[in-house]
């Protein structure tokens, strides 16, 4: 059972169609003279003709070597990208784009802005990386250290020496951008891994230690450089991706499930529990944000259903889970303080609390095909 919190309270465009003028005739002393058909009018300009045209090199690195390359906001705008063979390299995309394809590269130091679709990496080694997509993949590379945002299960194959972090960044442009790639910033697998070619009796992958700082990895653009107007963090409580525990072994049995239904501040909501339950020294272990539906409900929160089936008409929730001695009595306290004005869903007790995290995270993992 659980306990929830309430206080009730496209702009249209539009572009006139194309069409291919028509040839009428008007009769003039006897002759038959075409009109629209006269050599001084302008020719007719189309849309595509008046797009940018894209220049390919623009949206690749090739060959590079003992170099900083750096990709400002604005300018792939959702183009897709390629990095091949380069050498001991800082590349940095702090823009949206596409997909990314990583080939050939050793030795380098990578952050990637959100990807629509997927990053992959081939025949790469030696590779420290910042990323974020909605797929992430590797094919025949060897010791990559990632710290990732990734909406679905990451995987690798043929892959060795592979290690993992939750995503840590911050630029005033990436929630945007992250919006732009259609990325929601509570869904991340990083560290749900599957290796498609796992070899018996060794493992090819791992997790970086909890307090791993991205700055030993991947380090800031000189400030001093052309590249100094991107103001970078690499603190986790600035991050734009929550910082979460992920699969590693909880410190507590007890966890509590915190829900916020859709309105207008979900998202601010959310990262303002996630501060308050941290000045409490409780961990945030994974988060999702996912629709459901009246049977969903039903399922998930069963006892509680009746009350809660309206408020998922309006739009996706966003599910926390907590971890820590006591944590279930300080959400609800929480809860009652800080958002006696909004719809949630907390758990009643600790006695239910871990029924309540399995069955919401394992309806919204079967909801993303996970």
């Amino acid at each position: 059972m659980g306990c929830f919190f309430s206080k009730k309270s496209k702009r249209k465009s539009s572009e006139k169609e194309e069409r291919t003028p028509t040839t009428t005739t008007v009769e003039t002393a006897g002759n038959a003279v075409p009109l629209g058909n006269n050599t001084d009018e302008e020719p007719k300009q189309y849309s595509w003709d008046k797009r940018e045209k894209v220049d390919p090199k623009d949206y690749m690195l090739t060959g590079l070597k003992d170099v900083t390359v750096v990709r400002l906001p604005g300018k792939l705008n959702g183009q897709q990208f390629v990095i091949q063979e380069c050498e001991n390299c800082n590349i940095y995309v702090f823009d949206h784009s596409a997909t990314i394809t990583i080939d050939d590269c050793i030795n380098c130091r990578i952050f990637l802005g959100p990807v629509k679709g997927s990053i992959f990496f081939r025949d790469c080694k030696d590779i420290k990386c910042v990323v974020a997509c909605q797929q992430f993949r590797t094919r025949d590379c060897k010791k990559m250290e990632v710290f990732l945002c990734c909406a679905t299960q990451p995987i690798i194959e043929s892959s060795t020496g592979m290690k993992f972090a939750c995503f840590q960044y911050y630029y005033p442009e990436l929630a945007f951008h992250f919006k732009d790639a259609g990325l929601s910033i509570f869904n991340n697998n990083w560290s749900n891994i599957h290796d498609f070619t796992p070899v018996s009796g060794e493992n090819n992958w791992s997790l970086l230690p909890e307090a791993s700082p991205v700055l030993d990895f991947v380090p800031v653009p000189d400030p001093e450089s052309e590249f100094k107007s991107v103001r970078i963090s690499m603190e986790p409580s600035r991050s734009i991706v929550p910082l979460t525990k992920g699969g590693r072994r909880k410190d507590s049995e007890e966890s509590c499930l915190f829900v916020f239904f859709s309105g207008e501040y979900t998202t601010a909501n959310a990262r303002k529990l996630i501060d308050e339950a941290a000045t409490k020294g409780y961990v945030l272990v994974q988060t999702k944000e996912v629709s459901m539906r009246p049977e969903d409900v039903k399922r998930v929160f069963q006892g509680n259903a009746d009350d809660l089936v309206e408020w998922i008409t309006k739009g996706p929730v966003i599910a926390l889970e907590l971890n820590g001695d006591g944590v279930v009595e300080a959400c609800k306290s929480i809860a009652s303080e800080v958002f006696s004005g909004t719809k949630v869903f907390v758990s009643d007790n600790k006695n239910t609390s871990t029924r309540d995290v399995d069955n919401f995270f394992n309806f919204a993992d079967m909801q993303m095909g996970l």
